[in-house]
């Protein structure tokens, strides 16, 4: 099998240290995990997750609240995701990305927008033989990413202006060239019209993309949906509907997502 990821899988990984950078990724974009959480995502028993946790805590990486959670710690670069209820948005989301990626038979991404960057939650590959690679825990910038744009195009002019020409955005290093800036305001009104948003090639060479942004019950953006494949498929799957199949695979979710008493306002 072939994957198109973003960072490869080396050969050598070793097991412990891929389960404890995945740990790292979880407390990060989900800003707390619990022990039994832990061990399912990983696999583990939990008695193999609480040595792990334990080692992270010991570094600084996570600390233990009142509650007994662990919780991103001071040595942690990247702070939490800032979305608390993201691990249910991934529960909710894994059916419809199960059944959306077994229709159209390429990789599902579930993601957040933290600022100018998109995190990226949750992901289904497909099965085909080349394919694009598992993204999860990935951070990429939100206007190169399909999912990210779509989600940018539902905020205010003004926040846009905010997020990448303002001083603070010079200063994070997120500031846009105004040609660049430019084409992004024109690609967002578009994106506005369609309903949807592409990227092509944007983010890595030979991969394309289709986004669109989740909403709660007041209509909110929380989130967003991609369906990522090799450019060379692309063409194909767009003109065989994929549109109407991801944004079919978008109102089932959002039903859900209204529908579940524990998600918030």
């Amino acid at each position: 099998m072939q994957n198109l990821p973003i960072n490869r899988k080396p050969t050598y990984s070793i097991e412990a240290v891929d389960n404890a950078l995945l740990l790292l990724q979880l407390l990060r974009d989900g800003g707390s995990l619990r022990l039994k959480d832990a061990a399912r995502e990983l696999g583990v028993a939990p008695s193999t997750a609480h040595r792990l946790l334990a080692m992270l805590v010991y570094r600084g990486f996570a600390v233990q609240d009142e509650s007994r959670r662990y919780v991103p710690g001071p040595a942690m670069g990247a702070g939490p995701a800032g979305v608390p209820w993201s691990r249910l948005l991934r529960d909710l989301a894994r059916p419809h990305m199960e059944l959306l990626c077994s229709r159209v038979n390429e990789t599902v991404n579930l993601m957040i927008r933290v600022g100018t960057k998109v995190r990226f939650l949750d992901t289904v590959e497909s099965t085909n033989v080349l394919r694009v690679g598992d993204r999860q825990g990935t951070v990429l910038p939100a206007n190169k990413a399909s999912g990210g744009k779509a989600m940018l195009a539902e905020l205010e002019p003004a926040m846009i202006e905010q997020l990448f020409r303002s001083h603070n955005a010079e200063i994070g290093g997120d500031s846009i060239p105004d040609a660049e800036y430019a084409a992004l305001l024109r690609e967002l009104e578009t994106i506005r019209g369609n309903g949807f948003a592409a990227n092509f090639e944007g983010t890595e060479e030979g991969i394309s993309a289709l986004g669109v942004a989740l909403h709660n019950r007041k209509g909110e953006v929380v989130g967003a949906l991609s369906v990522a494949t090799p450019v060379a498929r692309f063409r194909r799957l767009f003109e065989s509907g994929l549109v109407g199949v991801l944004l079919e695979a978008r109102r089932q979710l959002e039903i859900d997502i209204a529908a579940n008493p524990a998600t918030p306002d």
